[in-house]
């Protein structure tokens, strides 16, 4: 690995997107980003997901000039709703008691900033959910309480057993960061990625 990357950090305290930036053996530093993640009036999932991705990143580059900053967001949309982080074993009863049989939309956008430099990446992954009766959620809640994750299922653990598919040009964009677009972005801005 060249010496000469510049100083990269992750915008995010999430374990899953540090596992994940990790594959591209850059060196990082995960910092969280306190951002505001409440929807504005009238934003769609997709632009919900651009922004916050972008408010990550910038909410640390004022304090780390010279550093690029790897911002990254995801939501789920499904019958005109978004569908955040549960939070708590009854949200995550609901909202999988919703996506019962249902396509969801997981969008998951990157944003990288240095300075005024900003690029940008929208991975969409649709997945169908097979019919989930109240026994199948309850076992799966029990086993993998999924209260951090967008949708209240970890598709890198059990909660893949909830899907009858997948369609996605990057499969670890479901998981919390599109490595393809994000190394893509990544060697856009100066770094050594094979």
């Amino acid at each position: 690995m060249p010496a000469d990357n510049p100083p990269l950090i992750l915008a995010s305290g999430s374990r899953y997107r540090a596992e994940l930036l990790g594959r591209l053996q850059l060196p990082f530093k995960p910092l969280p980003s306190h951002v505001d993640e409440t929807p504005q009036p009238g934003e769609t999932p997709r632009e919900l997901t651009q922004r916050l991705a972008v408010a990550k990143a910038r909410a640390l580059a004022q304090d780390h000039p010279q550093a690029w900053i790897l911002g990254s967001d995801q939501s789920a949309a499904t019958q005109g709703r978004h569908l955040g982080k549960p939070g708590t074993l009854e949200r995550a009863r609901a909202q999988l008691k919703l996506l019962s049989g249902q396509t969801v939309e997981f969008l998951t956008a990157v944003a990288l900033i240095q300075g005024t430099k900003l690029l940008q990446g929208l991975d969409v992954t649709t997945v169908r959910f097979r019919r989930l009766d109240e026994p199948t959620i309850e076992r799966y809640l029990a086993a993998e309480p999924a209260l951090d994750c967008a949708g209240s299922f970890k598709c890198e653990g059990l909660g893949i057993s909830l899907f009858e598919e997948i369609r996605s040009s990057d499969p670890t964009g479901l998981v919390g960061l599109p490595l393809i677009r994000t190394a893509a972005l990544l060697r856009e801005a100066g770094f050594a990625i094979p």
